[in-house]
């Protein structure tokens, strides 16, 4: 039996003797499921069982108030679930239903006690009981707000189903067919993956454009006169059944990052849905914005246009159940914004007889912009790069691109994004510069980490090109990559900074308020939550000199990299997710009374439940600074 083997490297069971796996194998039944099967639901009493995938793919689910099932995790081959009762003695915290045909592994549950006995590491870590408590809360809170939500828009895109927007006909080939004339195919239907299937019309893999690129083109050792389909196909690929709902299908193709999906009825091939396809309808709002950005012709349109991003944030708010796609879609529009505010400014200035100099520059956005983490209210945060250009232009340069960064500075602050309070803004020569300037400046901040430095690095650090030259941004991520390399004990320093703050709960787990008078009663959910998490796996990113942009995907890299698990990572999104989605909410009330958006609030007006989420990802994201103090504080003391 292959359980031994799917086992024997898994957390937390990796540190058992022989003997104990020997019981497992001796006593563990091999069950098979069909597709979209509960093999149990939340709430339900134990099976008994220890479930291990052999083969298949398993969605975790909460089940809210209103009956809606959420997804909030998927569970692959040689993946478990369903222990956490063995330890708890309480009901299933969440459901479990297949994907498609899957086939588990069930350990009986008394065999799983007995190894914690073992094993102490294991009653530790299902008692962790990573899901219960943050998803169950939250996904309680997001239905009453999506119920909510879709009385008062358009609902459409939550009710579609993929049988309503799936292109059919499917393009097939047989495994036979030659790569060449799967190109042709390709090229003539201008369409951009075809299916590989049997006389069944059963979906045995699929081939892509980037299939033909990376596995054919950019090959030497395949002949695209003689390479057939079936050596180039992703075989098994994942599929949808038509009565899947559309918000379903573009949240797993997101987090799988696939651009393509079949969609099966009964085993058989009825049609297929691309990632453009449900984002067109996903984000109808959205993108009729950003055309209406791209067709501005002045700063005051673009004014007009920012105000309209809380319907698009209204919108999405009714239609996903990801805080974090949000946020994204918001990003993009900001970004977008902020690109034509550019440009208008650029050709203003031209107009009046300025000449762009011929060098590689790079206009860079920085802080939650620069990690598309951006909401309703975000402030300026930008700089320019320059290549290095002899010291001889630099009177020359500045003639240029000072009053430029000025003008931009007064655009996006008239456009209503407000001027940095630290002054991290183009308009001010620290934060202009060429590399080598840059350079300068960065080993002066990791060599000499003060406060203030501190501070300023950790905006930096999360910059992204806007408009100009990309490569220069590179350049400069390889520079913070070798300064943090050559001066490890900034992040330690770092670290110290950031962990001066705690989050806002007492001893018996009452919110701490503020009492100044500015937000008497109210804490940031900010300033004193999200920004611990962010701060975090920052640190750890820069210490193992990669690079990811949004939070949630430098969590993923560090799991990657056995910084953390699996589970451990699911619970910091979890309570990501929670601050995020609180904090959008609020801002999205506070201007439909006529007031600035902001990230304080009175905890004391939630409900019950929200407050005890709340509480759940402060928790959260406690632990993680206190795992990141050890961490560090180690890396200094040895």
């Amino acid at each position: 039996m292959g359980l031994i083997r799917k086992l024997r490297d898994t957390e937390p069971f990796n540190q058992l003797p022989d003997e104990v796996f020997a019981e497992f194998d001796e006593s563990a039944i091999l069950k098979k499921f069909p597709p979209h099967t509960h093999i149990f639901n939340q709430h339900d009493s134990p099976t008994g069982y220890l479930y291990v995938i052999k083969e298949g793919l398993v969605e975790i689910v909460a089940l809210t108030p209103g009956g809606v099932e959420m997804v909030v995790d998927y569970r692959k081959e040689g993946a478990f679930f369903g222990g956490t009762p063995v330890f708890t003695n309480e009901p299933y915290t969440a459901g479990a239903r297949t994907v498609k045909s899957t086939a588990c592994y069930l350990i009986p549950d008394h065999l799983l006690a007995k190894a914690a006995q073992k094993s102490p590491k294991i009653s530790e870590y299902f008692t962790k009981a990573i899901f219960s408590r943050v998803r169950s809360l939250y996904s309680d809170m997001v239905s009453d707000h999506s119920q909510k939500a879709l009385t008062q828009m358009e609902a459409f895109p939550f009710k579609k189903r993929l049988s309503e927007i799936m292109t059919t006909p499917v393009q097939c080939c047989s495994r036979t067919t030659n790569v060449r004339e799967i190109a042709r195919i390709l090229t003539h239907k201008g369409i951009g993956a075809i299916l590989v299937s049997d006389e069944s019309n059963f979906a045995a893999g699929i081939i892509t454009e980037h299939d033909l690129v990376t596995k054919v083109l950019a090959r030497e050792d395949i002949d695209p006169q003689l390479a057939t389909a079936s050596e180039v196909m992703t075989a098994n690929p994942f599929t949808m059944s038509p009565d899947t709902y559309m918000y379903e299908a573009t949240t797993f193709m997101m987090g799988h990052r696939i651009k393509h999906m079949p969609v099966l009825d009964r085993g058989e091939v009825v049609g297929i849905v691309t990632l453009q396809d449900l984002m067109k309808y996903r984000s109808q709002k959205s993108m009729l914005l950003v055309g209406s950005v791209k067709e501005a012709s002045s700063i005051e349109e673009l004014q007009t246009i920012k105000g309209e991003i809380i319907k698009v944030a209204k919108a999405l708010m009714g239609e996903t159940r990801s805080p974090f796609e949000t946020m994204e879609i918001i990003s993009y529009i900001h970004h977008c914004i902020l690109r034509r505010a550019y440009e208008i400014v650029l050709e203003n200035y031209q107009q009046q007889g300025h000449m762009l100099p011929d060098i590689r520059f790079c206009f860079v956005i920085m802080g939650s912009g620069g990690r598309k983490e951006m909401l309703l209210d975000p402030d300026q945060d930008n700089g320019f790069v320059y290549e290095n250009f002899p010291d001889s232009r630099v009177e020359e340069i500045d003639a240029f691109f000072v009053p430029l960064s000025q003008s931009l500075v007064d655009a996006f602050n008239t456009i209503g994004y407000p001027l940095c309070s630290g002054k991290v803004m183009a308009n001010n020569p620290q934060w202009r510069g060429r590399l080598k300037e840059w350079r300068t400046r960065i080993a002066d901040w990791t060599r000499n980490p003060e406060p203030q430095k501190v501070m300023y690095s950790s905006i930096f650090f999360d910059f992204m090109p806007l408009v100009g030259d990309p490569t220069l941004c590179q350049d400069l991520r390889d520079i913070v990559h070798y300064q943090v390399r050559e001066n490890p004990a900034f992040l330690y320093h770092m670290m110290e900074q950031d962990l001066k703050h705690k989050v806002p709960l007492g001893l018996l787990g009452r919110f701490i308020v503020e009492k100044e008078e500015a937000h008497k009663g109210q804490l940031s959910i900010k300033q004193a939550g999200s920004i611990f998490i962010v701060d975090c796996i920052r640190m750890f990113l820069l210490e193992k000199g990669i690079d990811a942009i949004t939070t949630i995907e430098r969590l993923d890299e560090l799991v990657k990299l056995n910084v953390f698990n699996q589970e451990t990572s699911e619970h910091i999104k979890a309570a990501l997710e929670a601050f995020t989605f609180l904090r959008l909410r609020n801002e999205i009330e506070l201007i439909d009374q006529g007031l600035p958006p902001t990230h304080y609030l009175d905890p004391h007006e939630l409900t019950k439940n929200e407050q005890d989420l709340l509480k759940e990802a402060f928790r959260a994201a406690s632990k993680l600074q206190d795992s990141t103090k050890r961490h560090f504080g180690r890396i200094m003391g040895s």
